[in-house]
């Protein structure tokens, strides 16, 4: 077995099983013995538990990165509106999503990413906050930084809790999306493909984001 055949094995059953039991529950015993490998191989490429949690997370947060950063630099190029327009950020956030989508373990692999990121803001990982403000603060502030001169009369706090809000959709929608299509499938016959999904959520967040509150 190679090295890259090692760690590959090592985080194929590390985000597996983090997603199933939860980051503070799964041993490095039991990831070892999923993985078929020993102990000394998770110490050697990964260092420690909370190490190996990260590089799950790197592994999808970095490609999608590059290709969100590189989709927004196009956009920006090219467009001639204001850097307010929400609109076209989030399609491209849109394109961005359905392009990590394409291949047969793409779509089981978001949705257990996005199951993770869930498990990172309700279980206690302070770890895993610094390590995504330091890695991907920059991408992240990109979107933010769009919505916030998009809504100058909203306040920092409710511009907070639009965004968490959002992200939140995106989290149940994905991490339960075979699920809520079977529902959808029986209770109204109808078979939304994944790429329908996107499409429909994405101007669901833009809404929520963009809405005009009413004064009581």
């Amino acid at each position: 077995m190679t090295q890259n055949d090692t760690v590959t094995r090592i985080l194929n059953a590390a985000e597996t099983l983090f997603a199933e039991k939860g980051f503070s529950e799964t041993t490095l015993r039991s990831i070892t013995e999923q993985a078929n490998v020993n102990l000394a191989a998770v110490n050697y490429h990964f260092g420690s538990k909370k190490a190996l949690i990260q590089a799950v997370f790197a592994r999808f947060l970095n490609p999608f990165c590059v290709l969100l950063d590189s989709n927004l630099d196009a956009f920006e190029a090219q467009t001639t509106k204001q850097t307010t327009d929400l609109h076209g950020v989030l399609g491209v956030l849109e394109r961005t999503l359905l392009a990590s989508l394409t291949g047969d373990t793409s779509q089981e692999r978001l949705s257990i990413f996005l199951r993770l990121l869930g498990l990172a803001y309700t279980q206690s990982q302070g770890h895993m906050r610094r390590f995504l403000k330091s890695n991907y603060d920059v991408t992240y502030k990109r979107i933010v930084s769009v919505i916030q001169e998009s809504n100058p009369d909203v306040s920092e706090n409710d511009l907070f809790w639009r965004i968490h809000f959002a992200v939140g959709s995106m989290i149940f929608t994905f991490s339960s999306i075979e699920s809520l299509r079977a529902i959808a499938n029986n209770d109204l016959h109808t078979d939304n493909t994944v790429p329908d999904i996107v499409k429909m959520l994405i101007p669901f967040i833009e809404g929520g984001i963009n809405r005009r509150l009413v004064a009581p």
